[in-house]
């Protein structure tokens, strides 16, 4: 009989990476129930264009990613710096872009 860790086991799933598309997943169900309770219009802010909660969302993904890869490129070792990084410029993203 066929498991479903069978069906995924051409894949590399760590807890870590389930975790992290779990958190993706609650993040976008959020968003979209957000979006569907409290409409919004996209406002123009410090990145200089128009955005939604769902833009900024995506930049601020986008722009951790950066942030975690500079921090390996030059050889961090802690992680909890460029966590701590990323989650300040999300924050900002979200309060003033």
């Amino acid at each position: 009989m066929d498991t479903i860790a069978d069906h995924l086991a051409w894949m590399a799933w760590t807890w870590q990476t389930i975790v992290f598309f779990a958190c993706m997943a609650a993040a976008l169900a959020g968003l979209t129930t957000l979006a569907v309770l409290r409409p919004e219009t996209p406002h123009r802010g410090i990145l200089g264009f128009a955005t939604t909660r769902g833009d900024r969302f995506f930049v601020s993904l986008l722009a951790s990613a950066f942030i975690f890869l500079g921090f390996i490129r030059f050889g961090g070792e802690n992680f909890l710096y460029p966590a701590a990084a990323a989650l300040l410029l999300a924050a900002v993203m979200f309060r003033f872009a």
